[in-house]
C-alpha cells in the first residue's frame, strides 16, 4: 500500500468539535495519516486524549512547551513551524466564526492560527454556527477574503442546529469533507497533471433510479464514491473527464463535465451520446438491470398487495463495446455477492470489454456506501487483486491497469491502419 499522506486537522471550539473524531477516522480509511491541532475551547468539548488514541499522535494544542521546567514554559519555536512544512494540508473541522475571522485577518494567538500562517501547504475549511453567525456580513466578507486567497470552503448543511434553530450552518457531512481534502490534494500532484493530457475519459458513477409512479422508484444502495474518486483521479492525471451521474450526495469532482441523470435510459442516452468523443469508458454506476413496465402518473394509493412488471432496461455496456471506435479502452464493473470471481469473469466474457472491475458487496466494510474498496481486477488474460484501501487509492490502481490495456489497443489500432 502507498505511503500514507500526512496532513493537519485543526479543531476549534464548536459543538460541531465531535463530529471531527469521525472526519480523522474517515480520513484514515481514505489513506490519509491525521494529525491533531486544537484550540483550548475545542478541549472543552472533546479531550486530546481522544484524539491521540485514534491517530497514534500526539496532540498540539498550545504555542507553550509544557515540559520546558519551572521557567513557567517556553515558546515551542518551531513546532508549529515544523508542523506547518510537513503536512499536505490543513482541514479545519468545524471552523467557527472566531477561527475564520481569525485566519482572514492574520490573528495568530494560538498553534492552530499561527501555524494557518505558516504553511503553504492548501487549506480546506468546514465551516459550522449557529445559523444567524453564519448569515452575519462579518462571517460572510471574511469567507470572501478566505476564498480569494485559496482557501477551500466546504459549505455546510442546513437542518437542525444544537441552539435549537433551523438554517445553514451545520457541520457539512463527513464523507463530504474528506472528498474535499481528497480533491484538493489530488490537484497538487504535479506529477500526474499532464499524463493524460489529450485524452478523454467518459465515466458512470451512482445508482440509477427508474420510477415506479411520482413518488417512488426501484434504485440501489450505490454511493457513487467510486465513480466520483475515478473521475477526480483521471482529472488528476490531465484528461478531459465526463461524468454521467445517476443521483448522488457527493459534491461534483472539480473541472469535470457533470452530466446528471436519472433513469437508466437517460444514462444510456447520455453515454451513446458521447461515446464518439472517449478515448477511454468506465462504466462504474450500478445501472438498474429492470424498471417498472408502466409507472403509474399519479402516486399509488395504499390498497393492499400490487404487482408490478418488470422489463429489461437496456445493456448499456454491450451497446458501448459494439459501437465504440476501435482505440477506445473500455473498463466495466461488477457488483457481487457469490461467487464474485466466477460470476466476474463470466460477465468480461459476455461483455467483451478490455478490463472488469469485480467486487463483493455482501458485506459492510467495503463497496456500496463505504469509503474503502476491494476486490479484483480482470482481464481476459489475468486475474489482479485490488487489496483493500480507500477508494481513491483504489481509482488509481485502477486506473494505471487500464492505461496498460490503453497503450495496447492503441497498438492494435494502429497495425490496421
Amino acid at each position: 500500500m502507498a505511503e500514507r499522506i500526512k496532513v493537519t486537522v485543526g479543531v476549534a471550539g464548536g459543538i460541531a468539535a465531535y463530529k471531527a473524531v469521525e472526519v480523522v477516522r474517515r480520513l484514515q480509511d481514505a489513506g490519509f495519516d491525521p494529525h491533531v491541532a486544537m484550540t483550548a475551547a475545542a478541549e472543552r468539548f472533546v479531550q486530546p486524549l481522544t484524539f491521540a488514541a485514534i491517530t497514534g499522535h500526539k496532540v498540539v494544542s498550545s504555542l507553550w512547551n509544557e515540559d520546558a521546567g519551572a521557567s513557567g514554559g517556553e515558546m515551542s519555536g518551531i513546532e508549529h513551524i515544523n508542523e506547518a512544512q510537513t503536512t499536505a494540508a490543513l482541514i479545519v473541522v468545524p471552523a467557527t466564526a472566531d477561527i475564520l475571522a481569525k485566519f482572514a485577518h492574520g490573528i495568530a494567538d494560538d498553534f492552530l492560527t499561527t501555524m494557518y500562517l505558516a504553511t503553504t501547504a492548501p487549506t480546506i475549511v468546514a465551516p459550522a454556527m449557529n445559523v444567524e453567525m453564519w448569515q452575519h456580513p462579518a462571517t460572510q466578507a471574511n469567507l470572501e477574503i478566505l476564498r480569494k486567497r485559496g482557501v477551500t470552503i466546504v459549505q455546510p448543511d442546513s437542518g437542525y442546529l444544537a441552539c435549537g434553530m433551523v438554517g445553514g450552518g451545520r457541520l457539512a457531512e463527513e464523507s463530504a469533507i474528506v472528498a474535499a481534502v481528497a480533491e484538493v490534494l489530488a490537484r497538487e500532484r504535479p506529477e500526474k497533471s499532464a499524463d493524460w493530457k489529450g485524452e478523454t475519459v467518459l465515466i458512470t458513477a451512482g445508482g440509477t433510479r427508474e420510477p415506479i409512479d411520482p413518488v417512488r422508484f426501484i434504485g440501489n444502495r450505490s454511493s457513487g464514491k467510486m465513480g466520483y474518486a475515478l473521475a477526480a483521479e483521471a482529472r488528476c492525471r490531465g484528461a478531459r473527464v465526463i461524468l454521467i451521474s445517476a443521483p448522488t450526495a457527493l459534491p461534483p469532482p472539480q473541472d469535470c463535465e457533470i452530466i446528471p441523470v436519472t433513469t437508466s435510459e437517460e444514462m444510456r442516452q447520455a453515454v451513446l451520446g458521447h461515446l464518439a468523443e472517449a478515448t477511454m469508458v468506465v462504466m462504474a454506476a450500478a445501472v438498474s438491470d429492470y424498471r417498472v413496465a408502466e409507472a403509474a402518473p399519479q402516486k399509488l394509493k395504499r390498497s393492499g398487495p400490487r404487482v408490478l412488471e418488470l422489463q429489461p432496461t437496456a445493456d448499456i455496456l454491450e451497446e458501448i463495446v459494439r459501437q465504440r471506435r476501435q482505440a477506445t479502452t473500455v473498463i466495466g464493473f461488477a457488483a457481487e455477492t457469490e461467487d464474485v470471481l466466477g460470476n466476474g469473469r463470466a460477465k468480461l466474457t459476455r461483455k467483451g470489454v478490455d478490463g472488469l472491475v469485480v467486487n463483493d458487496v455482501s458485506g459492510t466494510d467495503t463497496g456500496f456506501d463505504s469509503d474503502r474498496n476491494a476486490g479484483w481486477f480482470l482481464t481476459p488474460e489475468s486475474t489482479t487483486e485490488l487489496p483493500l484501501s480507500s477508494k481513491a487509492e483504489m481509482a488509481g490502481r485502477i486506473l494505471n491497469y487500464a492505461e496498460a490495456l490503453r497503450a495496447g489497443r492503441r497498438q492494435a489500432a494502429a497495425s490496421l491502419r
